[in-house]
């Protein structure tokens, strides 16, 4: 199976011409038959990178998924791309278990979504043991790994798929995995041998913002209240936070539901399907919320509280702009909020709940940077951004930068000369010439750089190595005790010339952050623009509603905003527009592009100017059983504007009925007649030469005809 077959796929059955160029590489291996990890963020297109490779593959694909309230959705999905989907968890009756398992052996299959704990079940082990399985996609794969986010202990199971199926592919998948993480993934799917794929895991149609959680709830409405119609999620730490949130939310006349695990199931359910259904556009909820959906069009992220960890955090904020367009999030965080989850996470000292506290704090420290925040979250992923993003709070309000080489140098000798072997407070008392026990035990006064930085406070040096650690300067050893490890660029700076700018220490007390939006004023182009996509999300929603599917199984929002910029009258026009899969196509064309008439021929008729959509407006009145002529006087121009305007269209794809206006005989002998003329070609001449035969109407028709055919 080569990769021009899968682009066949990826053409036919979403809509899409080419695929991004790590989703290709990582496509080729599976189809060569390796196993794979891949990371990529949210909405960076994973799935794509199993979907496509067992759709065109013989026999089945089995993707093991832990969200059991999302498989649904996403066999919804893959069906309204006329793809033979279908999905096994404890949701399903015994009953309706076996119509798929029988559907699976006969071949009816070629996408299997499945629960772990129903993968490993020795029934569906005798069915997996009896069909042809082209490969096994272990999506969320973080779930696997204990050093993980969010760790399912019946993930740790998965190694027996290689054990009993070793010729099998296994590709795993997952948008936030540090080093440690991935590492272990490999080790407990028994594929140390992956080729490991690794996107980019930046985001940048994020807008990352943090602000001081003073004052959340008027922030909030605020907040919600600049983005009418646009859909939400707001996470809170707890149960009850959720609740009384969406309460003082509703009283404010927002349309807001909570969601947490101790709700009743069928409750959960109709907050989740209101959500995903445009019915209502804020939810409240524990992280509980979330993994559990697809929806594409989330406009934006709030965290009520701060999160435990980033790995937790990107994973939240990816739920915005999964399908690329603009999101914004929010994170609102205080001293508080550290002290609540450190009490969570304290427990016995143990490796794992040291890891925790440590992971809390780097993300204490993303809500304390002063760097572009893009940067840091980035770094912490072990990816370097060259240059600041511009699109987060703090490069819209940058920080005072000053040369820090020399403070950077100080820290890196001591962590060189200490053998990276000490962390960051041990680090500390060095610098500072401490006579503390754990320094003068070991030896650590003798070093050269001890006392090398005594003109700096304990907190001036902590707020300086946390800036090191978060541009990647520094890492922290989280299987080591977190200890502080040098990097590439840790010696370029010691032994080369690189210079480290670093954020100026400023008081607490006296540091005031500004929130500081400059909007631009919108022009008409973009004001038609969104209420048209207005029009077209409300015909998505009765779509969705007609079909018993969520709006965003329609067109994405991505979709959606080419139809509005690009405004498709004819299906030819509308088969270009990108995610519009033969399939949706052939179901919802018709429906698009009549809104997308109807709201031109209002908006023309009222008197507004449409670039570009003129013509338009004499082929509508010409459907309507007007003639040429009535055109003409009802739009006070000339009928030969009216033929022009009818010709476009004719030009542009339409089955307009020409022959119905000139002969094919008259076509090819007025197309003979352009051989005699060099110059640009002019009605008038082409008319005198016929002697006034044949009609500048019939002369015009012809020339569009031609020009359709690509002769002139």
């Amino acid at each position: 199976m080569t990769i021009e077959t899968a682009e066949l796929g990826l053409k036919k059955y979403f809509g899409y011409d080419r695929f991004r160029p790590l989703q290709q590489r990582a496509i080729q291996a599976v189809l060569d038959g390796k196993d794979a990890l891949v990371l990529m963020p949210t909405g960076g297109g994973k799935s794509m990178c199993f979907q496509i490779p067992a759709i065109i593959s013989e026999g089945v694909g089995i993707v093991v998924s832990p969200l059991i309230s999302l498989m649904r959705d996403q066999v919804k999905g893959l069906r309204q791309n006329n793809i033979k989907a279908a999905f096994l968890n404890s949701s399903l009756s015994m009953a309706e278990a076996g119509l798929v398992e029988s559907a699976v052996l006969k071949g009816n299959v070629d996408l299997l979504y499945i629960s772990p704990e129903k993968l490993l079940s020795e029934r569906f082990y005798n069915v997996l043991r009896s069909i042809k399985i082209n490969l096994f996609a272990i999506d969320e794969a973080h779930c696997i790994s204990s050093w993980g986010h969010d760790f399912r202990p019946e993930y740790t199971k998965m190694a027996s798929l290689k054990q009993q199926f070793p010729n099998v592919p296994i590709i795993a998948l997952t948008a936030t995995a540090d080093k440690l993480t991935r590492k272990d993934i490999l080790k407990q799917l028994s594929i140390p041998n992956a080729e490991v794929f690794i996107d980019s895991f930046d985001r940048p149609n994020l807008y990352l913002e943090v602000r001081p959680g003073q004052k959340r709830i008027e922030q909030i409405v605020q907040f919600i209240n600049e983005r009418p119609r646009k859909a939400g999620i707001i996470y809170c730490l707890s149960r009850k936070n959720t609740e009384d949130l969406a309460g003082k939310l509703q009283a404010k006349g927002l349309k807001a539901m909570s969601y947490h695990a101790g709700m009743p199931s069928d409750i959960r359910s109709q907050v989740q399907d209101a959500f995903i259904n445009d019915n209502i556009q804020v939810v409240c909820a524990t992280v509980a919320f979330g993994m559990g959906i697809d929806k594409s069009n989330v406009r934006w992220v709030i965290h009520y509280s701060l999160p435990k960890n980033l790995e937790g955090y990107y994973q939240e904020i990816g739920r915005a702009g999964r399908d690329g367009l603009p999101a914004d999030t929010l994170l609102f965080y205080s001293y508080r909020d550290i002290m609540i989850l450190r009490n969570i996470l304290e427990g016995d000292d143990d490796r794992l709940t040291r890891l925790k506290l440590e992971k809390l704090e780097r993300m204490r420290q993303y809500t304390d940077n002063y760097e572009c925040r893009r940067k840091v979250l980035l770094n912490y992923f072990s990816e370097t951004l060259s240059t600041n993003c511009n699109n987060c709070d703090v490069c819209n309000n940058p920080p005072d930068f000053f040369n820090g080489t020399v403070i950077t140098q100080k820290a890196l000798s001591a962590v060189y000369r200490t053998k990276e072997n000490i962390g960051t407070e041990l680090l500390i008392n060095i610098l500072r010439g401490a006579h503390r026990k754990e320094v003068l035990e070991q030896g650590y006064d003798k070093i050269k750089t001890y006392g090398a930085g005594r003109e700096y406070s304990h907190f001036q040096w902590k707020y300086f190595v946390e800036q090191i650690i978060n541009k990647g300067i520094l890492e922290i050893g989280y299987d080591d005790r977190n200890k502080l490890k040098l990097t590439k660029q840790s010696f370029a700076i010691l032994f080369g010339d690189e210079v480290v700018k670093l954020v100026k220490y400023v008081d607490p007390k006296e540091t005031k952050l500004a929130n500081q939006f400059k909007f631009k004023a919108k022009s008409k182009k973009q004001i038609l623009e969104e209420e048209l996509l207005i029009e077209l999300t409300n015909t998505r929603k009765v779509l969705g509603q007609a079909n018993g599917i969520p709006p965003y199984l329609i067109f994405d929002d991505k979709t959606l905003k080419e139809l509005s910029i690009k405004k498709p009258i004819l299906k030819s026009q509308f088969s270009e527009i990108s995610g519009i899969s033969e399939k949706k196509m052939e179901l919802y064309a018709d429906n698009f592009i009549n809104a997308i008439r109807e709201f031109i021929t209002f908006k023309l008729s009222s008197g507004e100017k449409i670039s570009g959509m003129t013509y338009w407006v004499s082929f509508f009145m010409y459907e309507d059983g007007l003639t040429i002529k009535q055109i003409s006087t009802k739009r006070q121009v000339q009928e030969k504007t009216i033929i022009a305007h009818l010709g476009k269209v004719y030009e542009l794809g339409d089955d307009f009925p020409i022959h119905e206006f000139v002969s094919e005989a008259e076509i090819i002998a007025i197309g003979e007649k352009l051989y005699n003329f060099d110059d640009e070609i002019k009605l008038k001449p082409i008319f005198d030469s016929f002697e006034g035969k044949i009609s500048y109407p019939k002369i015009q028709f012809a020339l569009a005809h031609l020009r359709k055919i690509g002769e002139i």
